[in-house]
């Protein structure tokens, strides 16, 4: 069934992304945004900007497409806003694991975040769907954070639509999706892809030539993540063995499993959160 959808951040990069998708759904969608930039930006796209303050009051479900930083202002000022029975939809766990989000007994509020694409999902072609919803076939995980199991089910489908093409929806809890993201994908897989860089950088500085290097870095790159989530049915050679055990002891801090704690994920989130306490 078509919604009234407030996309709140409707020019930022989640909210250009999600807008097509939306459309092709057939929800009526009001376009929200915030300083001139913001506002050309929609114009440029077609698009015709609605004020929050108008949509929000008739919106079926208010989708927060800001940055994590941003949810505990946006959410004070518009929540007030909306109508009974209405859904708030939050695209990262990081405010609502936090308690940052400002909320009311009569409104049902859902967390969802994309998976991306799968890194050997075989995409076709040389033109590759990097955080999915063109084209490329991709999960998706989402919570309930307060509300009925009826508003989840229609937020899902709104998120399904978005994120097309979707072939999973896991239901999972905000808690759970915290140690997702930030935990595992960001403090732990982010974390990993630019130690993968500056070793990279580190060879070139060591002599050699910058084509090489990358190079061989990206294809040896595929061939450990091959092995180790099972997308090839090969065991790393016995020098490779004894070279990962003597690496991680050198590269990897002996704890590092303590970020997936609670007060571990708590501390990043905050940090995430406020970023102006840590200047």
């Amino acid at each position: 069934m078509p919604l009234t959808i407030a996309l709140i951040g409707a020019a930022g990069k989640m909210g250009t992304r999600l807008s097509p998708n939306l459309r092709r759904a057939g929800h009526d969608v009001l376009y929200c945004e915030q300083g001139d930039a913001g506002l050309a930006r929609l114009r440029e796209q077609g698009l015709e900007p609605t004020p929050a303050t108008e949509a929000v009051p008739h919106a079926d479900l208010t989708i927060l497409a800001v940055p994590d930083a941003a949810i505990r202002a946006v959410s004070a000022d518009l929540v007030p806003l909306a109508a009974p029975g209405a859904a708030v939809l939050l695209l990262d766990p990081a405010a609502a694991a936090a308690g940052e989000v400002a909320l009311r007994d009569d409104l049902h509020y859902v967390v969802c975040h994309p998976c991306h694409p799968p890194l050997f999902g075989g995409q076709p072609g040389e033109t590759r769907d990097w955080f999915g919803g063109i084209s490329a076939p991709q999960d998706i995980v989402i919570a309930l954070l307060q509300g009925s199991e009826e508003a989840l089910a229609r937020a899902g489908s709104v998120c399904r639509a978005m994120f097309a093409p979707v072939r999973e929806a896991h239901r999972i809890t905000v808690q759970q999706m915290a140690l997702l993201e930030p935990a595992m994908a960001e403090v732990v897989a982010a974390s990993a892809a630019v130690l993968m860089g500056q070793a990279l950088e580190e060879a070139v500085k060591a002599g050699v030539p910058e084509p090489a290097a990358r190079a061989f870095m990206l294809g040896h790159a595929q061939i450990p993540l091959a092995i180790v989530f099972g997308a090839i049915d090969s065991p790393f050679s016995d020098a490779a063995q004894v070279a990962v055990r003597w690496g991680t002891e050198r590269v990897v801090q002996p704890d590092w499993r303590r970020v997936f704690e609670p007060e571990s994920v708590r501390e990043v989130i905050d940090r995430m959160l406020h970023p102006e306490a840590q200047a």
